[in-house]
């Protein structure tokens, strides 16, 4: 059953990339050694590119001119995975597995989220009771209001929240780490890895991480990160980290590293950065809505290049 565990958006999206670019025909012998590469880097590449040849098997993609519009369509390719996945979920139902309980992400509750953007995407939402959230890239949510509380489900990504005042039922955002009780506020909820970030901008955030009874309070200007069973050390909120909502990524002597890393979220496909030049010190303002434009400003500042080897696989080295 490895083949029906779920796989993460980002891998999925770049097993689409190589896919397309596989299938074009002009893939000269780099690219091919390239997607070898890439494949054999991790047991998720592998399982990625075998749920996509499932995917082939189970709606018989033709070959020739449909096959070519279908894979013109990244769009195509996800609504069908979304089908392939349900139906691998619900035999999993059946037999009793819980192999996705460990995964980093979830895709089909980012499909089936009630709001959701797209890499790239960024959008804002007013709901009923006068709160707005801005939904960073490829960012899912469940809005769940009843009679009791205001409750928001952060299924994948970052997102921005203003509470409204008009309502006295409590306003709680839940994650898979715990639940986040907003105190009349503005603040930031973004899922990692392994934890969820809290960054409150105004007033006050209370954090409950799952498997703890007891709350405490983050006051303006303070950020941690919540684990399942905890909470990191207190940190302080960086400069402009609401500057996405603007479409602009804002960093003081950041690490190159970390730069193109958030870069990353924002692009369809592979963007890395060579360990020679990953720990680079830059100071600036980038473009979120066009990487490639943030990109480009990197190289009169540091001595690095933007080699390309599909307009899916980019990577940041040093120069000659």
């Amino acid at each position: 059953m490895t083949g029906s565990r779920a796989v993460s958006a980002r891998v999925l999206d770049a097993a689409i990339a190589w896919q397309l670019s596989l299938d074009s025909g002009d893939g000269s012998a780099v690219e091919q050694e390239e997607f070898a590469k890439w494949l054999a880097s991790d047991e998720e590449h592998a399982r990625a590119w075998r749920q996509l040849g499932m995917l082939d098997q189970r709606f018989s993609v033709a070959s020739g001119p449909a096959r070519a519009a279908l894979l013109q369509s990244r769009e195509g390719i996800r609504q069908r995975m979304r089908k392939l996945g349900s139906g691998l979920a619900s035999i999993a139902l059946v037999c009793g597995l819980a192999l996705l309980a460990g995964e980093r992400y979830v895709p089909i509750h980012y499909w089936l989220a009630d709001q959701r953007t797209a890499t790239g995407e960024q959008r804002t939402l007013k709901l009923a009771d006068g709160t707005q959230i801005n939904l960073n890239t490829h960012s899912a949510i469940d809005v769940r209001f009843d009679e009791k509380r205001r409750l928001i489900v952060l299924q994948e990504g970052e997102i921005l929240i203003e509470t409204g005042h008009n309502d006295g039922r409590p306003f709680y955002v839940q994650t898979r780490d715990g639940s986040l009780r907003a105190l009349g506020t503005r603040f930031i909820v973004r899922r990692e890895d392994r934890a969820t970030r809290l960054s409150v901008l105004q007033s006050a955030v209370a954090a409950q991480p799952e498997a703890l009874h007891q709350e405490q309070i983050f006051k303006e200007g303070q950020q941690v990160l919540m684990h399942s069973d905890g909470l990191g050390p207190l940190l302080a909120v960086p400069p402009a980290s609401d500057a996405w909502t603007r479409g602009m990524l804002v960093v003081e002597n950041a690490r190159l590293g970390d730069v193109v890393d958030e870069l990353s979220r924002y692009r369809t496909g592979h963007l890395g950065v060579d360990k020679d030049v990953a720990d680079l010190r830059i100071t600036g303002s980038f473009p979120l809505h066009d990487t490639t434009l943030a990109l480009n400003a990197l190289l009169p500042t540091l001595p690095v290049r933007i080699e390309q080897r599909t307009p899916w696989w980019l990577t940041v080295r040093s120069k000659p």
